[in-house]
């Protein structure tokens, strides 16, 4: 028990529902083996985000039913990633929690680390099937828009549920919108999954990272409902050795640089 209530866990990161505007999109055939292609495209947008610096802020609040705030709990870091430690963080602002009504859980940490900012490579994509479900303008790009879900989902396992824009010149994907499942229901934990929106911008003329991922929902506990707003930032993204710029919606971007150096 914690200030009277009992503290109940979740899984996080939210935003609108992945519904899509039925009047924007428009039915038409998808362009064959399209979640391939966009599994090689993220794959290489994967490997070039191992040879760029970002700094990651996490900010997550809870509100009573008034409205107000009633905690927040804040962390930054710089990401960086090395051959030998893979993803390694060094804390820039430690974190700082105030949250009373709810818990941070390691399904939570996991999934801001890995479903938040979900580049689907060609590892993965086996483990999910697609669904096509037409055109859309997303970020002044047109785009093709396919909704994934896991094939199946083994006990301690995490994966992302959802909507992908993907820009139909290159099969890059430019936003997600959707849920980290499963969600955790048993007789003495409830462990939700709030929904989220990931936007991406152009690194570098090339490559699509996500620059900001965002939520504000409610989960619908047993003891009561909890609002939560979820912003996470991805910052200050740098070349190995060089400077990087980030390219907003249809701005001329500059020449593209060198390929990224393999790992060693």
């Amino acid at each position: 028990m914690k200030n009277g209530r009992i503290v109940r866990g979740i899984a996080l990161i939210v935003a609108s529902g992945f519904a899509l505007a039925g009047s924007a999109a428009r039915a038409t055939e998808p362009p064959p083996g399209l979640l391939r292609k966009i599994a090689e495209r993220e794959t290489q947008n994967a490997l070039a985000r191992e040879n760029y610096t970002y700094r990651q802020s996490v900010t997550i609040q809870e509100f009573n039913d008034r409205g107000a705030v009633t905690g927040q709990y804040h962390e930054v870091s710089d990401i960086t990633f090395s051959p030998s430690r893979g993803r390694y963080e060094q804390q820039v602002e430690p974190p700082r929690n105030t949250l009373t009504r709810i818990k941070l859980t390691p399904e939570d940490f996991a999934d801001i680390r890995n479903i938040e900012p979900l580049l689907l490579t060609t590892s993965q994509v086996p483990l999910y099937e697609g669904q096509y479900k037409g055109e859309q303008t997303m970020q002044g790009y047109p785009c093709f828009v396919e909704h994934i879900r896991p094939r199946q989902i083994l006990s301690g396992q995490r994966f992302f549920e959802g909507l992908l824009w993907v820009r139909q010149s290159d099969f890059s994907v430019v936003q997600s919108e959707g849920q980290a499942v499963p969600q955790i229901e048993t007789l003495r934990e409830q462990n939700l999954t709030p929904h989220f929106t990931t936007i991406r911008h152009e690194v570098d003329g090339k490559w699509f990272f996500p620059f900001e991922t965002y939520a504000d929902d409610t989960l619908f506990f047993r003891d009561w409902p909890q609002r939560i707003k979820i912003v996470i930032r991805y910052s200050d993204y740098k070349h190995f050795g060089a400077e990087s710029t980030v390219t907003f919606g249809n701005e001329t971007p500059p020449p593209p640089p060198d390929q990224p150096k393999p790992k060693q």
